[in-house]
């Protein structure tokens, strides 16, 4: 018992990531590559994507998007968790960065799933509700930059149904959100989301000290 989450040591971490999960060659070999990338702290750790594959099987969700694509490996995830009738739509505006995941979704099998639209994520998930597709997704990930977060939020929430999920990533922000000093627009667009989130009538919430934090928002 505890009354308070576990703090993670390297070792633990290690430990966490070799007995807790199950990450496939696929998934193993993008992650090795990431982790030599500049701007491989981008990438969600092994742990949050295996959360994300239970979260997703548990919702038998056939259609997902995500906001921010980076290397590709959370949109691996969700493919593979839905199979072969899954549909993940993935938003970006890399093509640089999106370029290593295309090359490991196809090596995977798995690119016929993934819809990549390469566009300000606003104009495509604008276009997403145009087009008819509210309450047409089973989950949604959102990891991209920070100011844009209660957007990409309140787009998300026309776009799942109810009984859909919205997960968002990095709501912890390496501790500044509570740290009163840190005043960057970053960290305060996501304290501010966050405060919104706990107090939004329209969702069910947990938030999930995993990673840099994950905040899960069950639609009602």
């Amino acid at each position: 018992m505890s009354r308070s989450t576990i703090g993670m040591a390297e070792a633990l971490s290690e430990y966490l990531v070799r007995v807790g999960t199950r990450e496939d060659d696929d998934l193993s070999a993008l992650r090795r590559e990431t982790a030599s990338h500049p701007a491989a702290g981008m990438q969600i750790s092994p742990e949050q994507g295996q959360l994300m594959t239970m979260l997703i099987k548990m919702l038998g969700a056939v259609k997902t998007f995500e906001v921010g694509v980076f290397t590709g490996y959370s949109a691996m995830i969700a493919a593979k968790a839905m199979g072969p009738g899954g549909r993940v739509v993935a938003l970006d505006v890399s093509e640089d960065y999106t370029a290593i995941a295309r090359r490991h979704w196809a090596k995977a099998g798995i690119a016929d799933r993934i819809d990549l639209r390469l566009a300000p994520a606003v104009d495509s998930l604008r276009a997403m509700v145009a087009a008819g597709e509210g309450s047409t997704y089973d989950f949604a990930f959102i990891d991209a930059d920070k100011t844009g977060y209660d957007a990409y939020y309140e787009y998300a929430l026309q776009l799942v149904g109810t009984g859909g999920l919205i997960a968002i990533d990095n709501v912890l922000w390496s501790g500044a959100v509570a740290d009163p000093t840190a005043m960057d627009q970053d960290t305060i667009a996501l304290r501010a989301l966050n405060e919104k989130i706990r107090a939004d009538e329209r969702v069910d919430i947990v938030m999930i000290p995993i990673g840099d934090g994950l905040t899960l928002a069950l639609k009602r």
